[in-house]
């Protein structure tokens, strides 16, 4: 993505920040105040705001996509007893699950077998030496459709934003942000956390996603909604002005 893409996208992200998470109540919001939130020209406010609101319009392949690889990693049918997704057969045979099955517990307007081919196609899953469908890693990092990854970024960092500006202007922080960090490491342990801090991370997001689908099972629906994240940064300091000190050099901590 070269630079102007980016700050373009990012221009984006701001004004559909301001438009959706700090209107006024009772009150329409307006380009000049959308662009003293955000130090967007109003022009610019006006063009962003014509264009539709990408935050919050899910594309097809994310919500499709996420919901059925959702289901196959939290549904007790499709996963065994670690809680690994199960390799599935195509079509449902004695009551086995299936992976037709399981894309329609999800939706009927798919044909499973258009998604499968579309998955296959973009690396999600692989065929086993058995003739059944197991769910590849990368169904969970979404790294070659363009549009995924972008709306994630947008998402992601928004939810991120709108968090930490609450978390400011607030007298008691209303939402958990917090960050355990480690500066003047070798580049061997740094790796070495990264590692290890993505293992309990990934763990994580499994167990949520577990407890969050099994639960949506008997809500009733709503407005509200619920966004867990986590990331990690692994990066080389000497580039930076500050110069270290006995002091700061191994300096770590929880951080809100």
């Amino acid at each position: 993505m070269t630079f102007p893409a980016f700050v373009d996208l990012l221009r984006q992200l701001y004004v559909n920040v301001a438009e959706h998470e700090f209107a006024l109540p009772d009150k329409q919001q307006t380009d000049s105040r959308v662009s003293l939130l955000t130090g967007v020209h109003r022009k610019e406010v006006s063009r962003l705001r014509g264009a539709g609101a990408p935050v919050r319009v899910v594309p097809d392949s994310v919500s499709r996509t996420s919901a059925i690889v959702a289901r196959w990693l939290a549904d007790p049918q499709f996963v065994d007893a670690r809680g690994t997704p199960l390799p599935l057969a195509r079509t449902s045979e004695a009551g086995e699950p299936s992976f037709a099955g399981l894309v329609e517990s999800v939706t009927r307007d798919l044909r499973p077998r258009a998604v499968l081919d579309d998955w296959l196609d973009r690396k999600l899953v692989e065929i086993d030496d058995e003739d059944r469908i197991v769910l590849m890693e990368g169904a969970m990092v979404p790294r070659g459709d363009g549009e995924v990854r972008l709306y994630y970024f947008a998402r992601n960092l928004g939810d991120h934003a709108a968090a930490s500006v609450e978390n400011v202007l607030a007298d008691a922080p209303p939402f958990l942000e917090r960050a355990v960090h480690y500066d003047g490491l070798s580049e061997e342990l740094a790796r070495s956390l990264e590692a290890y801090s993505r293992e309990i991370a990934v763990e994580t997001l499994l167990r949520l996603n577990k407890y969050a689908n099994q639960a949506i099972q008997n809500d009733p629906g709503g407005s509200s909604r619920w966004n867990w994240g986590v990331y990690i940064l692994t990066s080389d300091a000497t580039s930076l002005v500050a110069e270290e000190t006995p002091e700061n050099k191994n300096a770590g901590g929880e951080t809100a």
